[in-house]
């Protein structure tokens, strides 16, 4: 049978994972981001008003404002 570990190692080994989870973690997030930020303006670009729900919820994070206050124009311009 293994011996006990005590919890103040468990703990900080639970800790270092951590961090190195959330730094590998995000880069890969930074990564997709970038490639969903291009996606949604082709689609923007190609598309026409009014866009899927996804291309909805994007543009409204990137405005700040909900979609029903987007107008067509502001959608474009954000897609450049």
């Amino acid at each position: 049978m293994a011996d006990r570990m005590s919890t103040r190692v468990r703990y900080d080994r639970i800790r270092d994972n951590g961090a190195i989870s959330r730094t590998v973690n995000g880069h890969l997030k930074r990564k997709e981001r970038a490639n969903r930020d291009k996606r949604m303006k082709k689609l923007i670009g190609e598309g026409k008003y009014p866009y899927t729900p996804a291309v909805q919820s994007w543009l409204s994070t990137q405005l700040g404002v909900p979609f029903t206050q987007i107008s067509e124009a502001q959608a474009k311009e954000a897609a450049k």
